[in-house]
């Protein structure tokens, strides 16, 4: 019986290896159809026609009409050769085109801590953009949040190198079964005021471990174009720097995509930004067409160097862009309810619980007959940013309609803007619970660079007029609840201990409203958890400074400076609340020893110890004991979502490789991995009683 077991075992082995063989060779066949498609094409290009296919073709001057009417910004089409024009839609939130889905913002879904679901609204977003005649979807923004006070702090995910990469990786997968998506801003992309000519001052190994993994993950997830940022980069713009866009992107880690431009002010000259490897200049030829070409025939950029670029064009462009590119898709699905659904159920997985005293949430609807809906944001469509990222959808709801179409008829819901504080009291004193929505709108934070942009939030705090409401109100009303809009972090020192409840619902899209509602009602339970660290102070933080003309970016910010220097948050990376418990018992590793290329698993129960439904994010961090250069305390390597009923207790298992845990050695120009031991932490968020720990070594092959 034995025997046949194995036997069996081999044949199905065997027909795997045959028919993986087959999609192999498929695989293989497409891309050499596609080769030589490209090749064949190319041969037949003038150098002013390849040229012409490396700059888009809007006027600067018509720039700032073009980018109010949520235009496709496109590329020339060649129709003698068959080369369909680039089409390219902003998109971090949603499809830049009015009438699309509004999704929550970036750092909301950072929040979710759901790849799996990220990857859905990455496939909604590139459906919509083709539904909608785009080709290139310009996301998802994945830059490193080094400071809560960067402007586009909304537009990415959080503040963590591999959290960014997983999200960013699985939002690329989803759109790119639809268009190309693009990864931006390459690279250390992380103040407004100063965009144009800050000098980002960064070491080799600080670059390598820090602002660049989730960029490499995404070219790993086959992402199709890179957008090269707006600033200089240890002394050369970023669109010009060679070692970024040609040395690391293309030839260490094997890009076969284009490199585009940010709009406007990107580039400054043609055959520095040609020869670091700018494959695309956006939106207009404003050093590449004639000047191009001139530079070509003078023998300063060389046509070999142009055929790189147009072969990176050309490949990309006819793998994403069929000659029947738009049929099927269905333009009535564009913010249909399939899509409105997914906006509802990011938003409800993206707020964050902060505070919970007492079990003030959820409101019990046998107790609560009043309830009042009091601040300025309350009835407010109140999305994000309107510069790139901006979304116009069909509708949005507020918080206080949401609140409204979930209080049913059993509640009385009253409003108050809060504008009039001792207003706001009085009608606090006759309610059974009070909510109140404050926070930050796009004129608070949001891009910079123009002049109806207002870029970074230097002042972290909220605005007084919404603390002296959240005091006075709580004053009167011990069952008070604070629901906060923004794109990161909020100091909450002066008020924090007031309400009863704080949940943190960032900008949560067109059914924010409703996700806030079913939050509060306890139709839901919040399972969000914080990408970024809260901290109590802004003096906890780097130096922030939106005009100096040069800032140096050390390796340690947010959790790992706050781990490094023994400071206590206000609230730690990793960490949000539910309505149930959650508890972490028998940590254990597959082994005690693996070798530098080998893989390890950590195995965790987590049980469900309360009464209702929930799902709890396991965050895995690894420490480094003895390593001979300086390392975090721990930073994260492995996260997963897993849902549990009441009672139910489910072994959670994450993997580990070797070559996760290398550093850059400055001396060999490489990655190693140490044969010292390692500390794997496992728990609900990055504070360290939150977290189990058992260890390993790494020696040898």
């Amino acid at each position: 019986m034995k025997r046949r077991k194995l036997w069996l075992r081999g044949i199905l082995v065997l027909g795997l290896l045959g028919f993986s063989g087959v999609i192999i060779s498929q695989i293989g066949s497409k891309n050499d159809e596609l080769a030589t498609r490209v090749e064949k094409v190319l041969a037949k290009l003038s150098l002013e026609e390849k040229v012409e296919l490396m700059a888009g073709k809007v006027s600067v001057k018509n720039y700032a009409k073009e980018l109010t009417k949520g235009t496709l910004w496109q590329t020339p089409e060649n129709k003698k050769l068959s080369i369909p024009a680039l089409k390219c839609i902003d998109g971090p939130r949603g499809v830049g085109i009015k009438g699309s889905t509004a999704f929550p913002v970036g750092m909301a879904r950072g929040a979710s801590w759901d790849k799996d679901l990220e990857e859905r609204v990455g496939e909604a977003m590139g459906y919509e953009a083709r539904a909608q005649g785009a080709n290139v979807l310009l996301a998802p923004c994945i830059n490193v949040l080094w400071h809560p006070s960067w402007g586009r702090a909304q537009e990415t995910y959080g503040e963590d190198p591999y959290h960014l990469g997983i999200m960013g990786a699985s939002f690329v997968v989803g759109a790119q079964k639809h268009v190309m998506a693009c990864a931006k801003h390459f690279a250390v992309n992380n103040i407004e005021g100063n965009r144009f000519y800050v000098n980002a001052i960064v070491d080799e190994r600080t670059l390598r471990e820090i602002y660049l993994p989730h960029f490499k993950m995404c070219v790993e997830a086959g992402v199709a174009s890179v957008m090269s940022a707006y600033n200089d980069l240890n002394g050369y713009l970023c669109a010009h720097n060679k070692q970024l866009l040609t040395d690391i992107l293309k030839n260490d880690w094997g890009f076969k995509g284009f490199v585009v431009s940010d709009w406007v002010n990107a580039v400054e000259d043609t055959v520095s930004a040609a020869n670091a490897g700018l494959d695309l200049e956006m939106p207009s030829p404003a050093h590449f067409g004639k000047k191009l070409v001139k530079a070509v025939q003078e023998g300063r950029v060389s046509e070999e160097t142009i055929n790189d670029s147009v072969r990176r064009l050309l490949r990309m462009n006819f793998k994403f862009i069929t000659s029947d590119f738009q049929a099927g898709y269905d333009k009535g699905k564009v913010a249909g309810k399939e899509h409105a659904d997914l906006a509802l159920q990011v938003a409800r997985k993206g707020i964050v619980l902060l505070k919970n005293e007492n079990a003030v949430l959820p409101l019990k609807r046998e107790k609560i007959k009043n309830l009042a809906v009091i601040g300025r944001l309350a009835d407010k469509k109140n999305l994000g940013d309107i510069g790139s990222s901006n979304v116009i959808p069909p509708y949005a709801i507020t918080p206080l309609e949401g609140i409204r179409n979930r209080a049913g008829g059993t509640i009385k819901v009253s409003y108050g803007s809060g504008s009039n504080v001792e207003g706001a009291v009085r009608l606090a004193k006759n309610v059974d619970a009070v909510v109140i929505v404050v926070g930050m709108t796009w004129k608070d934070e949001g891009e910079g660079g123009l002049s109806f942009f207002r870029g970074d939030r230097l002042d972290l705090n909220l605005h007084k007029s919404d603390e002296d409401l959240i005091n006075r109100v709580c004053e009167v009303n011990n069952h008070c609840i604070v629901v906060l809009q923004a794109g990161s972090a909020i100091l909450m020192e002066s008020w924090k201990d007031k309400p009863g409840a704080i949940l943190m619902a960032w900008y949560p899209g067109m059914e924010g409203g409703s996700a806030i509602a079913d939050i509060i009602f306890g139709n839901v339970n919040p399972s969000g958890k914080l990408p970024i660290v809260f901290p109590k102070s802004q003096d906890q933080l780097p130096r922030f400074d939106n005009r100096a003309k040069s800032i140096v970016y050390d390796y340690y910010y947010g959790y790992r400076l706050f781990d490094k220097k023994g400071l206590e948050p206000l609230y730690p990376f990793g960490f949000g609340l539910s309505y149930t418990k959650y508890q972490y018992a028998n940590l254990r590793l597959s082994s005690d020893k693996i070798g530098k290329n080998g893989k390890i698993v950590a195995k965790v129960e987590v049980s469900n110890i309360g009464k209702i439904p929930g799902e709890e994010v396991i965050q895995l961090y690894v420490g480094y004991q003895g390593s001979k250069v300086d390392r975090p305390i721990k930073d994260l390597k492995g996260f997963t979502r897993v849902a549990l009923a009441p009672g139910e207790t489910k072994t959670v298992s994450l993997e580990l490789s070797a070559q996760d845990l290398s550093y850059w050695n400055l001396d060999k120009n490489s990655w190693e991995v140490e044969e010292i031991e390692y500390i794997v932490y496992v728990g609900g968020s990055s504070r360290n009683e939150d977290l189990l720990a058992q260890s390993f070594k790494i020696s040898g092959k």
